[in-house]
């Protein structure tokens, strides 16, 4: 038992939930209504996007690669989606217009696939060439202008809610549908990395390459399936970010990449591969939208959050690896 709670206490997960815990106090002890239910679906609605594109950055880090390009696979997935059923189809059903963005997205991934996994380039290169390649196709051949007239069945998704109410004090709070998307994302993620043998491939490969072939894996056919599902997760993120903003942006979620990948970080997922939880990404997601959007509440100015951030970062990677350090020090 005192075993189990000593390695408990050494997971990083552990480790982000305490400072969310301690976080939390903090706030409430400068603002009493911070901890309410509308502060809370607030953050909840905050955590979609983000939360959608961290599972799926958790996938890539785990089969040991690393993917900055979500993001404009996310925008680019969106605008595209939008601009199409505007031009064809305005009144398609939002379902419609929702797969036909993620199946953007997961074309956009399949490229980022084939130059990873079938070609063998490098996957920090890749998508950082992808990112500007996609970015930059976007804004030069199908457009650049904000898009606030989407489709209805759009506007009608940004309008459903599982929950709603007002509190005692008079404040507004809601429970959007789009909560189910990101759970959806949750469960299928889980069942994919811990239930079937694609799962396990993807952690083998991260492990050791060479290991995972040896042993019958299809390394190539494995990774090439981690960045078409993370491109098909980006295109789901993309349209439910401009359903609920109601706006199709080409320039939103410039710079995101950061943050998603700081709360894949600091919920453990390893830069070398072969590790990473769902629930240590959802308590980093949780840790960064708390960060994002609270850091005012204890009086910390706003323009402090990249600061705040990076030394998350710094402080979520650095204890692991001198944990890790320390622990081959003495077993020497």
């Amino acid at each position: 038992m005192n075993f189990i709670s000593k390695d408990l206490l050494k997971r990083n997960e552990t480790l982000v939930a305490v400072v969310i815990a301690l976080f939390c106090i903090i706030a409430t002890i400068a603002d009493p209504r911070f901890f309410s239910i509308t502060t809370v679906s607030d953050l909840l609605r905050a955590s979609i996007v983000i939360g959608i594109l961290a599972v799926g950055a958790m996938v890539v880090l785990v089969s040991g690669g690393i993917d900055v390009s979500f993001t404009a696979i996310a925008v680019f997935a969106m605008y595209s989606s939008s601009v199409l059923f505007l031009s064809i189809n305005p009144d398609a059903s939002w379902p419609m217009i929702f797969c036909v963005s993620i199946a953007f997205g997961a074309f956009l991934g399949a490229i980022n696939g084939v130059l990873i996994a079938l070609i063998g380039l490098p996957t920090l290169i890749v998508t950082l060439g992808t990112l500007s390649v996609f970015r930059g196709f976007l804004l030069t051949f199908i457009g650049s202008q904000r898009i606030s007239d989407l489709p209805p069945s759009m506007r009608d998704f940004s309008r459903g809610v599982i929950a709603r109410g007002t509190t005692e004090a008079g404040n507004f709070y809601s429970i959007p549908w789009s909560v189910l998307a990101l759970l959806f994302v949750i469960v299928l993620t889980w069942v994919i990395l811990q239930k079937t043998m694609l799962g396990r491939s993807i952690y083998a490969i991260g492990g050791s390459v060479e290991s995972a072939r040896r042993i019958g894996i299809n390394v190539k056919w494995t990774q090439f399936f981690v960045y078409v599902y993370v491109g098909a997760l980006a295109g789901l993120a993309g349209i439910i970010y401009g359903s609920v903003g109601r706006m199709a942006d080409p320039f939103s979620l410039v710079g995101l990449e950061l943050s998603v990948i700081a709360a894949v970080v600091l919920g453990g997922a390893r830069l070398i591969g072969g590790y990473g939880t769902i629930t240590g990404t959802l308590l980093g997601v949780a840790l960064i939208v708390i960060v994002q959007n609270s850091l005012i509440v204890i009086g910390i100015p706003t323009t402090w959050q990249s600061v705040t951030i990076g030394l998350l970062i710094l402080i979520g990677t650095g204890l692991p690896a001198y944990r890790a350090k320390k622990s081959a020090k003495n077993a020497g």
